[in-house]
């Protein structure tokens, strides 16, 4: 079995990738997604692939995985399971009260997002744990087995449980959760000691409902699919990503849902970083931009940053997971015209279905339709001739905002590249400028089918000088799926000071838990390696920053060290730090990670960098940075070699994707076969 595959399902199209590790060629298929049906898109990518490579199956296949949107879409659409809640008596409003704050400041008429859990299925139970761990009230279990029979005549299909402080003390939480499975047999059950096992009441409630809530659905998924992967031959363990980067098998995620968020963007960050860092630039930012969004990420030293959590409409969810922000700013995004006047564009999105209106079905004006009036976009066909592309109503859905705005049709549609790059820019500005990183020293590294095409543009919004285009960009994130590890994050929440017992403590339970898991993972144990952080404050503050803990044995000088990382992490932060102040740890993380046979990047020797053999065709694209429609070669990505040396204005050709060089860019491929960009003034 030499085959690998990674599939990356998103919302207009699905990527298959696959690495043939004989000979290191890297195989890519995009189709359309099937948003009613995920599972029967990856099927069709898979087989298709399959066919193309020749003469082999789903049993050649020794590695599979999956980056996936379901769980997601589920949350943002409300589709989830039916669930209820059992919470400490008082305590049942909270997962609607929140932290009492308004939506929008400014706004009286903005509304929360409704509750996933009805009022009348959150049920109280007469118990209290104190912060200490001290039990205030037993356990009432005669209670919560009457409420389990009470939410089994409501045909629940999830039930969460949240009592308070039980990332203290689970006994209560794991006696209900006994307790419901016996009562409620084939009901999905989360308990948040198991979940999310930190403190901050409302966040750890609203994570296990939203685990809960996405349960039954991600766990049906998963099961189809796996189900139908081995009808077809497929004997590996398929596994699926997790937000945090890292793979897991399918039975494994079924369980945790809410560390599943971010599944599919994680992977191409992971994959990007690699990808840079053996390019020679370990400080990037990413940007991936499909057909409903635009995701970003800064990456340090070829570390993609982390998160402990982010909030997806209105709901909190914390799970470890990659620091990525996302915007409605994708290619199928549709231009619009507001109240005033003013031209938008976002965050609604054709989709799939109907998609764009050059793709035939769609009639609303979207970002691939004003490309494809500009020429940018090959105005007669995408992905290699397999769709052909409708120039007429991409030009006749354009003016459908251009009429009512009083402008020309191309006008319009760089109006709106304009408003989409701005969009992108101040997406890029949160995770860069607002963080305290300068984001002209890093390199722009775009993925996704509309990444190359905005890049060069977006780079000089941000005053970034170079950008680097990876030789498979609109299949990145499915790319990047082959080149990541198993892993696992455990975390506990104990406040104290930065006390040697207390640290070296913590960090050996949260140990023994990582080992536990890496052998059932089947890890060997030269390949297991461990990451640990602690999360601190001035005491007072209601906000902690992550710090690593340095490698080996916690000593007391380990100790000191992380007071003055900490010291310094502020300083950076906020512009400050304090000797005066007493320092607390709040959370202990440890990141379990088991490496995998990664695909391998191959190098090639630099060659002549007289490109014109690869250009196919000579296209007018209407650039005003030129004053108007300008002669632009285009060149096919499969026949530029390393070496190769390409000035703008041209465009760039490939199945997954175009990219766009205006006057002034210089591009070379480099060893890597990637597309480094020099970005003109």
């Amino acid at each position: 079995m030499t085959l690998r595959i990674g599939v990356d399902t998103g919302g207009t199209f699905t990527d298959v990738c696959a690495l043939d590790e004989q000979t290191g060629r890297l195989y890519v298929r995009k189709v359309s997604s099937t948003p009613d049906d995920p599972g029967r898109a990856i099927v069709t990518g898979v087989s298709q692939l399959l066919d193309e490579i020749g003469g082999r199956d789903l049993g050649d296949v020794g590695y599979f995985a999956h980056g996936t949107t379901v769980g997601t879409n589920a949350l943002l659409t409300e589709r989830g399971a039916r669930t209820g809640l059992l919470t400490t008596a008082g305590f049942r409003d909270l997962l609607e009260l929140g932290r009492g704050r308004r939506p929008s400041l400014y706004d009286l008429q903005a509304d929360k997002p409704a509750a996933l859990v009805p009022r009348d299925l959150r049920l109280e139970v007469d118990e209290r744990v104190r912060h200490d761990g001290r039990v205030e009230r037993p356990l009432d279990e005669d209670q919560v087995r009457a409420l389990a029979r009470e939410l089994r005549e409501q045909n629940v299909e999830a039930v969460a449980v949240c009592f308070l402080y039980s990332f203290v003390d689970p006994a209560h939480e794991r006696t209900a959760e006994r307790i419901l499975t016996e009562e409620l047999p084939g009901v999905h059950v989360s308990v948040s000691s198991a979940v999310l096992p930190e403190f901050r009441e409302y966040e750890r409630l609203s994570t296990v409902v939203v685990n809960a809530y996405l349960g039954p659905v991600v766990a049906r998924y998963l099961a189809r699919l796996r189900t139908r992967l081995s009808e077809l031959g497929l004997r590996a363990t398929p596994h699926v990503t997790q937000s945090n980067g890292g793979i897991i098998p399918f039975e494994t995620a079924e369980r945790m849902p809410s560390r599943m968020v971010l599944s599919g963007p994680s992977t191409g960050v992971v994959g990007a970083a690699e990808i840079a860092r053996a390019a020679g630039y370990p400080d990037i930012i990413t940007f991936d931009v499909g057909g409903t969004s635009s995701d970003v990420s800064l990456v340090q030293d070829g570390v993609p940053k982390s998160s402990s959590g982010t909030e997806i409409d209105g709901r909190p969810v914390r799970a470890p997971m990659l620091d990525i922000h996302t915007v409605g700013a994708g290619g199928g995004s549709i231009a619009w015209i507001d109240a005033g006047g003013a031209l938008k564009v976002g965050p609604g999105s054709a989709g799939a279905d109907p998609g764009p209106a050059c793709y035939g079905r769609g009639t609303e004006p979207t970002v691939t339709d004003a490309n494809v009036v500009l020429r940018v976009l090959n105005p007669e066909y995408l992905l290699d001739g397999r769709m052909k592309i409708d120039a007429a109503a991409a030009r006749a859905a354009v003016s459908t905002v251009a009429g009512p705005l009083g402008m020309d049709v191309l006008d319009a549609a760089q109006g709106i590249v304009r408003v989409i790059t701005a969009n992108m820019a101040r997406a890029i500005r949160v995770i860069s400028v607002q963080r305290g990183y300068d984001p002209r020293d890093y390199v722009l590294v775009p993925f996704g089918g509309a990444g190359p095409l905005h890049a060069v543009r977006l780079a000089r919004e941000l005053g970034m000088r170079t950008v680097l285009v990876p030789e498979t960009p609109g299949a990145q994130c499915a790319a990047g799926l082959l080149m990541t590890d198993i892993r696992a994050d455990f975390l506990r929440t104990r406040i104290s000071p930065p006390d040697h017992d207390v640290v070296a403590g913590v960090f050996a339970e949260l140990g023994s838990e990582a080992t536990a898991w890496l052998a059932e993972e089947n890890v060997p144990a030269e390949r297991r390696r461990v990451e640990r952080f602690a999360e601190m404050r001035y005491a007072g503050q209601n906000h902690e920053l992550p710090v690593p803990v340095p490698e080996g044995e916690i000593t007391a000088d380990t100790v000191a060290q992380l007071t003055k990382r900490f010291a310094a992490e502020h300083e950076r932060m906020y512009g400050y730090s304090s000797a005066e102040d007493a320092v607390q740890v709040v959370t202990f993380r440890l990141r379990a990670i088991g490496e995998v046979a990664r695909a391998q990047l191959h190098r090639a020797p630099l060659g002549d960098p007289d490109a014109s053999a690869a250009i196919r065709a000579t296209r007018e694209v209407y650039l005003p940075e030129s004053g108007g429609f300008t002669a632009c070669p285009v060149y096919d990505r499969r026949l530029l070699a390393p070496g190769h040396r390409i000035d703008g204005p041209a465009v760039v050709e490939q199945m997954d994707t175009t990219t766009l060089l205006l006057p002034g860019d210089t591009a070379v491929v480099d060893e890597l076969r990637n597309l480094v960009v020099t970005v003109g003034r």
